[in-house]
């Protein structure tokens, strides 16, 4: 059975194409159809309702970070199960994007994919005018495959009649659907997008109590399975019994059915150099690595909670299909760090959580020390917030970890927001100095003051973007890099794979300089790293060269 694909899109910015995309989601899953979402652009929380309407992960598509045939590969990887069904949330308009010929708007990317687009409206205060909007959308892009128009907001049933008149008597377009204000149509709005969805932190938070290896296990599901359950989070279903009301689903499903040249041709990409394809991403995390003590495996903390949550699920598979074993961690409620060897602290909402953070002395003094004494510790936004001495706004002031020597600023309005191009200058652990710039982004309303002068270096000078201040991004302070910009693991940069060899280095430093302090017969290190050869002095330790 072949598997449909639809892109939803929309004429502007708040049309309401998130809540009808996870209303579809939940809607084809209640009639248990595997439903793949995707995202175009970088944000974080729309995906994550998307995956909690799915209970599959959601998948970032974006031009700025991924070459045209990394989408279409990630786009062919990721196939839901017959009968499926891939759907795809655009951002902005249409035809918005950052290229003035459109080159990176939502209908380049649909177009790529050969997915045809179905467009929300906010219908709210016209009738007839609907029709010219229409017609001009058609007439600016005549060969763009149109599935259709959902028509949202509508006034009431007089309303959506003369709107189903203007459409079917003035234009071609198809009505999949027509969608009224009905509350359980509505998600709280955030400064990225919407509010977080609340069951992944729930799911994670329910496991406290059952024991170490149970618990990681459990949060590493929740973080990677984000809706196990076999029957929706009660607004989902309210959400999907009005979209089942509004929208005719077998219309849409007949309308969408994925076109052939995407699905039957063996793409471009297999003739791109092995190294270069990214690897099949496993379904779930492996929840223990077995490895030889001169080739260890090595453990990183997540940071995962109501505070962060921002982690694309492609950097946690990379992370551990590189050879790391994953642990989470919860920086409200946990005491202690996890036994770790490195720790990755994505982005969130750190300030509205500022007040329980601070609470949490035990952490935070424990990774503070931590990081004293050398633990590597990759940090983005939220995270570099955290580890700042201070939050501050005009309603709170909260004390942080402290591992950065400066205090964090809460703003009304953003400090940094968009794409950015990042300058690697070197001074980073594991990030060389380089060339070509590296893609990122960034959306905070916070800055940061008070930094000394010295005692610190910056890991990125920015070309395009704000990052710290303007200038720089990426603090580094011994074993830390705390950045503003938000990096993805993609073709142009494998951050995870620097991360973990660099972790995997200093674990077997540590090892050799223990092995070289006991006696001979007491160094159990046997096996160097696969295609990694040891240095003569490591090798040595490791009892691998006689002498």
């Amino acid at each position: 059975m072949q598997t449909g694909a639809l892109y939803i899109s929309a004429a502007s910015k708040s049309s309401g194409k998130t809540i009808v995309s996870v209303g579809i989601a939940a809607a084809l899953r209640e009639r248990g159809i595997a439903v793949q979402t995707f995202k175009k652009g970088p944000d974080y929380i729309d995906p994550m309702w998307l995956a909690a309407a799915s209970g599959r992960p959601c998948r970032n598509l974006d031009f700025h970070t991924m070459s045209e045939s990394e989408i279409r590969f990630e786009f062919r990887h990721h196939r839901p199960p017959s009968p499926g069904f891939r759907l795809f949330e655009g951002t902005k308009g249409l035809h918005d994007g950052v290229s003035i010929d459109g080159s990176d708007s939502n209908a380049a990317l649909a177009r790529l994919l050969d997915i045809e687009v179905a467009l929300v409206i906010d219908t709210r205060g016209m009738t007839r005018g609907i029709a010219p909007l229409l017609l001009g959308y058609r007439n600016f892009d005549p060969d763009l495959a149109r599935a259709g128009v959902i028509l949202n907001r509508s006034g009431g049933s007089r309303h959506e009649a003369k709107l189903i008149r203007a459409v079917e008597t003035f234009t071609d377009w198809q009505v999949l659907g027509v969608l009224g204000n009905s509350p359980a149509l509505s998600l709280d709005s955030g400064h990225l997008g919407l509010v977080p969805p609340p069951s992944t932190v729930d799911d994670a938070r329910r496991v406290d109590d059952r024991g170490d290896d149970r618990a990681s296990k459990a949060k590493t599901d929740a973080a990677l399975d984000p809706a196990p359950e076999k029957t929706l989070a009660r607004p989902l279903r309210a959400m999907a019994e009005a979209i089942e009301k509004g929208i005719d689903l077998s219309r849409l499903l007949e309308a969408s059915k994925a076109r052939r040249k995407v699905e039957d041709e063996s793409i471009a990409f297999a003739a791109t150099p092995p190294e270069q394809v990214p690897e099949a991403a496993p379904t779930s995390l492996p929840q223990g690595f077995a490895a030889s003590a001169c080739s260890p495996g090595v453990r990183i903390g997540i940071a995962w909670d109501a505070a962060f949550r921002f982690y694309y699920p492609g950097d946690l598979e990379s992370l551990a299909r590189e050879g790391a074993e994953l642990v989470f961690f919860d920086t409200l409620r946990d005491s202690h760090l996890p036994q770790v060897d490195g720790v990755f602290i994505g982005g969130g909402f750190p300030e509205r959580a500022a007040a329980d953070l601070e609470k949490n002395t035990p952490l935070r003094l424990t990774l503070r020390r931590a990081i004293e004494k050398g633990l590597a510790v990759y940090a983005e936004c939220g995270g570099l917030m955290y580890l700042a001495r201070s939050i501050r706004s005009d309603r709170f002031q909260a004390e942080m970890v402290g591992a950065i020597p400066g205090d964090i600023r809460m703003h009304t309005r953003p400090q940094g927001r968009g794409y950015a191009l990042l300058s690697p200058t070197g001074a980073a652990p594991w990030q060389p100095a380089g060339e070509d710039p590296l893609p990122a982004h960034e959306f905070h309303h916070s800055s940061i003051d008070n930094l000394p002068s010295d005692g610190w270096s910056h890991a990125y000078r920015v070309r395009r973007g704000y990052g710290i201040d303007g200038e720089k991004d990426g603090i580094v302070i011994g074993n830390l890099l705390a950045s503003y910009c938000h990096l993805r693991d993609v073709q142009g940069c494998r951050w995870t794979r620097r991360f973990v060899d660099f972790l995997r280095r200093q674990k077997l430093s540590s090892l050799a300089e223990r092995a070289l302090a006991e006696p001979e017969d007491s160094c159990s290190l046997r096996a160097p790293i696969p295609d990694r050869p040891l240095s003569p002095a490591l090798a040595k330790a490791c009892g691998n060269i006689e002498g």
